[in-house]
């Protein structure tokens, strides 16, 4: 009893110790990923979240994802050339083709560019063009002598700019190359006549241009948007307030990339987590709703072997380009 006694001390130590370095591995033990996401005030930004919320929940805590802004597509994949470990970011698949190739804005040719794996899709950039009905706008062609805002740098704002050139109205609109978040209010108080936005819908900053005050969306023929060589996208009428008709418009597909440097495990699980996650996403916010495995070869990109198993252990058929 005496020894028992004398010993007590030093048995609370090692329970204390022990319990200590129990708790320390459990948070050890948690995977810890960079999602490189967009502007903060953008939709890609909000899906960021949500998905990192999803991640956690879905995983139990095991995943955590810490969502990065950022300025734009192109930075996040020249941020591969830097990065290790559990680098997670989003582009449209064209940038990432450039990237490997060493084109345009990735002259620096960075062999880490050539790591670049593919995960999961996210919803698609559509592009809007929302002008108000006080201006009179009712297609594309009667945009000419119109002012409209076409943000500042942007992937929307390039876009714009060409639909104005190709469709034959170069020279005749008058572009306002401002941060997109002046729009809504520049709109509403009759300093524009509208603006050109790309975010998958329901996009935050049209709903809320619709909110308060009579706006249209610009529809476009199939002809058209043949010419723009993107997607067609259909936006179901009711989407937005007041707009009770579908609008065609542009779109352009985004995907979740890593690199080589993720294990494999770490790949497998987020990807699984993610999409048995979706449904629930998108029962709270619609644009994750077309979201979906067929869309899957928009990629273009080689899979993550962890990615790649998921989807063979659920009967997804990819592409033999992108195995």
């Amino acid at each position: 009893m005496k020894a028992l006694k004398s010993n007590f001390p030093i048995l609370i130590s090692i329970v204390v110790v022990s319990l200590f370095l129990f708790g320390f591995q459990t948070v050890g033990a948690q995977t810890r990923i960079t999602y490189k996401s967009a502007k903060s005030s953008s939709s890609y930004y909000q899906m960021a979240v949500q998905l990192a919320e999803a991640i956690k929940k879905g995983s139990n805590g095991e995943i955590i994802v810490t969502v990065e802004e950022s300025q734009g597509s192109v930075q996040n994949v020249k941020e591969v050339s830097k990065r290790k470990g559990n680098y997670v970011f989003t582009t449209p698949p064209s940038l990432i083709g450039l990237a490997m190739n060493g084109k345009k804005m990735f002259k620096d040719k960075s062999p880490n560019y050539q790591n670049i794996r593919s995960l999961f899709i996210i919803p698609s950039l559509t592009m809007h063009f929302v002008v108000s009905e006080q201006s009179g706008v009712k297609n594309f062609a009667d945009l000419k002598g119109k002012t409209i805002l076409i943000g500042k740098g942007s992937f929307g704002a390039k876009e714009a700019a060409k639909y104005i050139e190709m469709f034959g109205l170069a020279g005749q609109v008058k572009l306002i190359d401002s941060e997109i978040n002046n729009a809504v209010p520049a709109l509403k108080n009759g300093q524009i006549d509208g603006f050109a936005t790309a975010g998958s819908y329901p996009a935050p900053n049209v709903i809320e241009a619709s909110a308060s005050s009579k706006i249209r969306l610009l529809s476009f023929s199939d002809p058209q948007i043949e010419q723009s060589k993107r997607t067609k996208l259909v936006i179901p009428g009711n989407t937005y307030s007041g707009i009770t008709t579908d609008t065609n418009t542009m779109s352009l597909s985004v995907g979740a990339y890593t690199t080589t440097s993720m294990d494999e495990q770490t790949a497998y699980e987020l990807t699984k987590t993610f999409w048995e996650q979706k449904t629930g996403m998108s029962k709270t916010n619609l644009w994750w709703d077309a979201v979906r495995t067929e869309n899957l070869n928009s990629l273009n990109t080689k899979l993550h072997p962890g990615a790649l198993k998921y989807y063979a252990e659920i009967g997804v058929e990819v592409p033999n380009n992108m195995k």
